[in-house]
C-alpha cells in the first residue's frame, strides 16, 4: 500500500468482516489488454468468494479458466467535511482481494455456493424459498475466486486541516451515514395470509 499506508490492513478478520457486510462487489479483469469492472454479487466462505451470473457473461466466461481478477468492496460510513476544500474525505471501509479464478463445476459445491449467495443478502432465506432445480443450476455460472492476496483500508474519525485553517469560520466535522431499511413491500400477486418473515423484518446490516 502506497496510498496513505497507516490506513491499511493485513487483518484478515478485518478483511472478512468488509466484505460480509458489503451487499456486492465490484470484479476487475482485463480482456486483450482492455480493463472490465462488473458489479455483482458475492459470498465468501473461508478464503473463497463465489460470484454467479448467466452463462454468457462475459466476465465469468473470461475468468473460467484460471484467470487473475480482482474484487473489491467499500463501505461508505460518513462524509467528512473539513475546513478547506482540499482536505474534505469519506470515511470508509474497503478491501481489495487479488486473487485466481475457477468454475464451480461440483455438483455439490455448487448448490452451496448458491444457498452461500442467497445466505449472504439475507440470511434465513434459503430455509423457506424454493431452492435451486436441476435446469436452476445449469444455467447459472458459479466462479470461486480464491482470496490469495488481501487487503483492506479503513478511515475513520474528524478531518485533518491544516493548522492554519482551524481559525476559518467553516463548519467542520463528520455527517454519520447509516443504512436503514423502510418496511417490505409485498408482491401484488402474493397470497393473502401470508405474513413477512422475521428473517426480513429484523434485516439488520
Amino acid at each position: 500500500m502506497r496510498r496513505k499506508p497507516s490506513r491499511g490492513s493485513y487483518d484478515r478478520e478485518l478483511a472478512h468482516s468488509i466484505l460480509d457486510e458489503a451487499l456486492s462487489c465490484h470484479l476487475g479483469f482485463a480482456v486483450d489488454g482492455q480493463p472490465f469492472v462488473i458489479p455483482t454479487i458475492h459470498a465468501r466462505v473461508g478464503e473463497v468468494l463465489y460470484l454467479h451470473g448467466s452463462r454468457a457473461s462475459r466476465a465469468l466466461l473470461t475468468l473460467e479458466g484460471g484467470a487473475r481478477c480482482c474484487v473489491t468492496v467499500t463501505l461508505v460510513d460518513g462524509l467528512v467535511l473539513a475546513r478547506s476544500a482540499l482536505h474534505h474525505s469519506l470515511n470508509y471501509r474497503s478491501v481489495v482481494v487479488l486473487g485466481t479464478a475457477r468454475e464451480v463445476t461440483d455438483a455439490a459445491e455448487k448448490r452451496s455456493a448458491l444457498e452461500a449467495v442467497v445466505e449472504h443478502i439475507v440470511p434465513g432465506r434459503t430455509t423457506e424459498a424454493r431452492g435451486p432445480s436441476e435446469a436452476d443450476v445449469r444455467s447459472t455460472f458459479v466462479l470461486a475466486v480464491a482470496m490469495d492476496e488481501v487487503s483492506a483500508k479503513v478511515r475513520e474519525g474528524p478531518p485533518v486541516d491544516n493548522r492554519e485553517d482551524h481559525e476559518l469560520h467553516v463548519w467542520a466535522g463528520e455527517l454519520p451515514l447509516a443504512s436503514g431499511t423502510a418496511a417490505p413491500i409485498p408482491d401484488p400477486e402474493l397470497r393473502p395470509g401470508i405474513e413477512v418473515p422475521a428473517y426480513l423484518s429484523g434485516w439488520r446490516r
